[in-house]
């Protein structure tokens, strides 16, 4: 692709230590794992509540795929909206207590068909500034206005909005932050919106299934209404363990994504087995308490050692517990040590968070033992010595 410099632009990737290389993985999610033919004790995955590899799951896509076949074949608008799709939508909205959901194939695209749904030019859309990429691009490609506040800063969030005389004012968030595992202020956005008659939109996808009363994430957790909070993401390839996404919300908001969003009008339906298949998930996440409670005893026994060890970690009372290293290069051999002693922790590196905050982002599942914690903090012990060393 002459004019394009697309060897120079890798070439400069690869210099900076940025490029990314994908890894093998061979055979099914869990915290063992088979990756280039070798076995790891992994802590990277979203799988929070061990579900993805759930034998009454797995069971339920197969008994389905007999029904349904593979394929959704087409588009939800044309004749891709199945039974499945259609009572998976019915038990997500008695899930999250709200009148309707909408399914979408990706998180991504849930977020990329709302925010280009509710606002476009003339209208404007405020960003906490560590909000997922497919937030940042959604706001971006909308046509909006777009201006980003300091991280979880109210503060700044009502200069902007006050400063603004857009017809539509939507502030977007995450629930909980994907590299850092913190919670977005929920109580305190609200309030700031319902101040300048502006919409709070949560992107729900780390909260789901640990967080709130029976999993039903940060909005639960923080206690918000409808009313509050009128536009709720969430996906399924996370705690969930199957894939696609969803938008829960009014009936108002819900026909109008479905007339006016792209990403939803405009593609194949998700396959109505992995739908069906969810249901189970979902009946599973709702009635095993047990899955929280054991990922809760995890994560106090991950931060205790590590606080027992002197290896900071950030704020974060979820399943995400990022060791933030600084350096790329310091993160990346700190990975490649753990990998020697068989943990699998990939490092995190710019552009996914700032320059100078490469880190290693440990995620926890219920689906580990306190075996596999206990190893994992005697591993750490034997790098300490990398840990520690400045930049």
């Amino acid at each position: 692709m002459e004019g394009f410099q697309l060897r120079e632009v890798l070439d400069q990737r690869r210099s900076e230590q940025l490029h990314r290389e994908r890894l093998v993985l061979d055979g099914p999610q869990g915290p063992e794992v088979l990756v280039n033919g070798k076995r790891y004790l992994a802590f990277c995955s979203n799988d929070y509540l061990g579900l993805a590899n759930h034998p009454a799951v797995i069971a339920r896509f197969q008994q389905a795929a007999n029904r349904y076949g593979l394929g959704g074949g087409a588009s939800h608008m044309i004749i891709g909206h199945s039974r499945a799709h259609h009572e998976l939508e019915e038990a997500l909205a008695a899930f999250t207590r709200r009148p309707r959901v909408l399914l979408f194939s990706t998180g991504y695209m849930a977020n990329l068909g709302v925010i280009s749904a509710l606002v476009e030019r003339g209208g404007l859309v405020c960003q906490d500034r560590l909000n997922h990429a497919s937030l940042l691009d959604a706001g971006k490609l909308s046509g909006a206005r777009v201006l980003r506040y300091r991280h979880a800063d109210s503060e700044v969030l009502t200069n902007r909005l006050s400063d603004s005389n857009a017809y539509r004012k939507l502030i977007v968030t995450d629930g909980v932050f994907s590299m850092d595992g913190d919670l977005a202020p929920l109580s305190m956005l609200a309030n700031v919106a319902k101040n300048n008659d502006a919409c709070l939109m949560v992107d729900d996808a780390h909260g789901f299934g640990f967080l709130g009363e029976g999993g039903r994430g940060s909005v639960s957790h923080w206690q918000l209404s409808i009313k509050q909070v009128p536009v709720l993401v969430g996906t399924l390839g996370k705690a969930f363990g199957t894939s696609g996404a969803f938008v829960a919300g009014s009936e108002e908001l819900i026909e109008t994504l479905i007339q006016f969003s792209r990403s939803y009008i405009y593609t194949t339906a998700m396959p109505p087995a992995i739908a069906d298949a969810t249901q189970v998930s979902l009946q599973i996440l709702e009635s095993e308490s047990w899955r929280r409670e054991h990922l809760t005893d995890l994560i106090k026994l991950f931060r205790d050692g590590c606080h027992a060890m002197g290896i900071p970690l950030m704020e974060s009372m979820t399943p995400i517990q990022p060791i933030l290293v600084g350096s790329v290069e310091k993160a990346l051999l700190v990975s490649r040590k753990l990998a020697e002693l068989g943990i699998l922790i990939t490092a995190i590196r710019p552009p996914t968070v700032p320059r100078g905050e490469a880190r290693l982002r440990v995620t926890l599942s219920a689906s580990h033992s306190r075996r596999h914690v206990d190893y994992l903090l005697t591993a750490l012990n034997q790098v300490q010595g990398v840990l520690n060393t400045s930049n």
